[in-house]
């Protein structure tokens, strides 16, 4: 009977030692609560630690980087162009009793870090011109487009005097001295996706499709020129050629005809009147046929073969003025 009556005090006391004892781990911190309030500091340091049983409660907070994902807004810049800026965060908490009785919980905080950050993301926006939030520097793009001037390219995109990344601190700059009150520190802000609204979207890719049909078309005039002067160079070659071609055929026919000439005086001077004789029964052959009709006087010198032979001429075969 006594055994049982020290068995149940000491399972109480086991109970009361289990229910009251917490462990936090490197990942965690502790706030003590006690009917809803905060009592002593809070436990930063990983380890084993006893609390009151019912009465006192252990509020975990994590200690490691949390993430904050601001919502995307339309926000314009200082030139009057129109963005959807998505932005993010990495915040932690540095003050957990801090935290606890501000915000009390991350859902608050993150509240709060959109009420904060939001407003200083479309402040630094709206101060700078479209180009500064968009890069960080004027460093030369890595990439070649033919038919894009690179003069031009530099006139539309403008200089870079402060930048993406300036944009970026100065935003965290504003927002972490209202972040201290908290029991938080921002850690680091960027901005992960920036787009044209829809309407100015439309003009930017017409404006696009504009620039490339002009790129396009210089190409084809381009190519049409250079086809010009490939036919002008083709034709002024075939003229050469056909013109080389015309002299020294002309030259060939010069060389024939000289040749001829000199044959034909070779054999005129070796027989005069046989060369006239033949040359006369030619043009007899192609002037006169069987339906010829010739008036002529009997001292034509045209028909001198048909009335006979003068003296020295060449041995011939006589030739009546009556024969055919």
């Amino acid at each position: 009977m006594k055994m049982k009556l020290l068995i149940i005090p000491l399972v109480i006391i086991l109970i009361a030692i289990f229910s009251g004892a917490y462990v936090v781990d490197e990942t965690e911190q502790v706030v003590i609560t006690q009917f809803g309030k905060s009592i002593g500091k809070a436990k930063l340091q990983p380890g084993l630690y006893f609390k009151i049983p019912v009465i006192q409660q252990a509020n975990y907070f994590p200690k490691n980087l949390l993430e904050w994902d601001g919502d995307a807004g339309q926000v314009p810049t200082l030139d009057k162009t129109f963005l959807y800026v998505d932005t993010f965060a990495r915040w932690k908490i540095v003050d957990p009793l801090m935290f606890f009785q501000t915000v009390n919980n991350v859902t608050g905080a993150l509240a709060r870090l959109d009420d904060i950050i939001d407003p200083a993301v479309r402040n630094f926006v709206t101060s700078y011109p479209l180009i500064e939030t968009v890069r960080n520097s004027n460093r030369e793009l890595d990439k070649f487009e033919m038919g894009v001037d690179r003069a031009d390219e530099e006139r539309i995109l403008g200089d870079v005097t402060t930048g993406r990344g300036k944009i970026t601190r100065g935003i965290m700059e504003q927002a972490q001295p209202k972040l201290k009150d908290f029991g938080i520190e921002l850690v680091d802000v960027q901005i992960k996706r920036l787009n044209y609204v829809e309407q100015v979207r439309k003009s930017v890719y017409d404006r696009m499709i504009a620039e490339r049909k002009q790129i396009a078309q210089k190409f084809r005039s381009e190519g049409e020129g250079e086809a010009r002067i490939i036919e002008g160079n083709r034709g002024k070659e075939l003229k050469r050629i056909t013109s080389e071609a015309y002299r020294t055929a002309q030259e060939v026919m010069g060389k024939a005809d000289a040749e001829s000439t000199l044959i034909y005086a070779h054999a005129y001077e070796k027989g005069p009147e046989f060369y006239s004789f033949i040359k006369s029964l030619d043009v007899y052959d192609k002037t006169m046929d069987k339906e010829s009709s010739l008036l002529l006087s009997t001292d034509s010198d045209f028909l001198k073969y048909f009335k006979g032979y003068s003296a020295g001429a060449v041995d011939l075969p006589q030739i009546r003025k009556g024969d055919n």
